[in-house]
């Protein structure tokens, strides 16, 4: 089965530049890994409103897991003010040395029928241990690629990633710019072109040169990065727009929304987290726990996300209201 893509001219020359990053980040994990990804194909409504395709790479001695994702959907019988096409890259990348940290990046174009189209860029640094001098790094490379748009975006990215309930951010550098300025349709793909080639090249370059420390890790290093991973997975179920959003849109692609998600975290850390939470959070940490095997550490498998997904869907329905205890938005602020 094939994928009808969109057939506008720009929708074209955006996705054959997003599938270019794609591969441009998939050749250097390969190169990380010494091994390719398993290629997997979905589609949105049989194909007929798009669909997209994803380099999954399963764990090894370089990673825990990674997933780079292309879609792209299009809906030509909507209605004004509804969704006409959405396009977006999405790569999750989760090393399996604990020193070295994981990685979320999102390049996203929305356009509305009859209305609005907007940008969405995300990049974060994400580490089980802390090491400033990524830190330094990654927030250099983000300054000199965002130009004018650093400060208000690092700032939205700091708040979007901020988990209240646990007093902390998921990561060390965050990044999260959601416009429709970005001047005319080519000027913001070259703008969005070159903030992706510069996080995929920072980010490959850090996991390069912390590769030939994979043998020396510590039983407490893993601790660290297991306990990392289960707030990890805590945030992107509970508290992340993005994710809910594409659980609640469609249940056709829910192994690549959930692809984030990192290989096991510990329940009984998860399960101390629901006295946290107010109601109704705790009642959906509650169910997500529920789903888990009776066991201390957890493995995440597709079984399981596929449960997760189905959950979250439910329990949204629910409590339609919940969706404002999540993550800051920046374009709530413009409302």
């Amino acid at each position: 089965m094939s994928v009808n893509y969109s057939k506008d001219s720009n929708a074209e020359y955006l996705r054959l530049v997003m599938q270019v990053l794609q591969n441009r980040y998939v050749s250097g994990l390969t190169t990380f890994v010494r091994e390719g990804p398993k290629f997997i194909q979905w589609h949105r409504k049989d194909g007929m409103s798009g669909g997209g395709e994803r380099f999954v790479f399963s764990e090894s001695l370089a990673l825990a897991s990674g997933s780079i994702n292309f879609s792209q959907v299009h809906n030509e019988m909507c209605s004004e003010g509804e969704l006409a096409e959405a396009t977006a890259l999405s790569a999750i990348v989760h090393p399996k040395n604990p020193r070295l940290p994981s990685s979320h990046l999102h390049l996203s174009y929305t356009k509305i029928n009859k209305g609005e189209s907007f940008w969405r860029l995300m990049a974060d640094l994400n580490p089980s241990i802390k090491n400033e001098a990524h830190k330094i790094k990654f927030d250099q490379m983000l300054e000199n690629v965002s130009g004018e748009f650093y400060f208000d975006a690092t700032e939205n990215g700091n708040k979007y990633f901020y988990i209240p309930s646990l007093k902390r951010s998921r990561g060390i550098s965050h990044f999260y710019l959601e416009t429709s300025k970005l001047g005319d349709f080519e000027e913001g793909l070259r703008y969005t072109e070159e903030f992706g080639i510069a996080v995929i090249t920072s980010y490959l370059s850090m996991l390069m040169e912390g590769v030939e420390n994979i043998d020396k890790i510590l039983e407490d290093e893993i601790s660290q990065q297991l306990a990392y991973h289960t707030l990890y997975l805590y945030q992107v179920l509970l508290m992340d727009r993005g994710t809910t959003a594409g659980l609640l849109v469609h249940d056709q692609n829910d192994l690549g929304v959930l692809a984030s998600l990192p290989p096991r975290v510990d329940k009984n850390l998860l399960h101390s987290w629901i006295s946290r939470l107010t109601e109704p959070q705790d009642i959906l940490l509650e169910r997500l726990i529920a789903l888990m095997p009776n066991i201390g550490v957890v493995e995440i498998t597709d079984s399981l996300k596929k449960q997760f997904a189905q959950t979250i869907r439910q329990y949204y329905h629910e409590y339609p209201d919940a969706k404002s205890m999540q993550a800051y938005r920046p374009l709530d602020d413009e409302k």
